[in-house]
């Protein structure tokens, strides 16, 4: 949310740090000499910087900089990137074919920057199978992606068998 700005009258701070639009400083001025110098130019005085001592304010109108203001946060909100964890799951019998469609998209998300979470859903007796039984069956989709990778840990054994999550490798430089 953005805090409340304060403009002209509605500011109380009896000494400001007055900037021109231009970016000239004017200096430390008394509240009432900086309204009037903003009511020389016909502009707002708009309290900038609340917490600093003095307090920042600057001579400019007060629409362009509800502009200015919100093409910052569009351009802050348009360079952030959401990363997910996509999760796929491979049983033990999974056909070739399904694991290099699996593994297909495994890459496109890599690609994409998100995380993928590979789990190997185990049934029945197959979830006492030897665990290196199950690591194998595991690194059966793992050498199918294209993508870079790293391992973001060792596989977990869980309750419905064992999973592993990957993570884009970092470029290098």
């Amino acid at each position: 949310m953005i805090p409340k700005i304060k403009i002209n009258h509605q500011i109380h701070a009896k000494e400001l740090r007055v900037i021109t639009d231009t970016g000239e400083v004017l200096g430390v001025l008394s509240l009432g000499d900086a309204l009037k110098k903003a009511g020389e130019a016909g502009l707002d005085l708009i309290e900038i910087s609340p917490n600093a001592v003095p307090p920042v304010a600057k001579i400019m109108d007060y629409g362009k900089f509800q502009y200015q203001q919100s093409k910052k946060q569009k351009e802050t909100k348009a360079r952030a990137h959401v990363t997910e964890t996509k999760s796929l799951q491979v049983k033990i019998g999974t056909s070739e074919h399904d694991l290099e469609l699996k593994a297909k998209n495994a890459s496109k998300w890599l690609k994409e920057g998100h995380r993928v979470k590979i789990a190997l859903f185990l049934v029945g007796r197959s979830k006492y199978a030897d665990m290196e039984f199950k690591k194998e069956r595991l690194d059966r989709i793992l050498n199918l992606i294209s993508e870079e990778y790293r391992m973001s840990g060792e596989p977990v054994k869980g309750p419905k068998g064992i999973s592993i999550i990957l993570e884009r490798a970092a470029k290098k430089q």
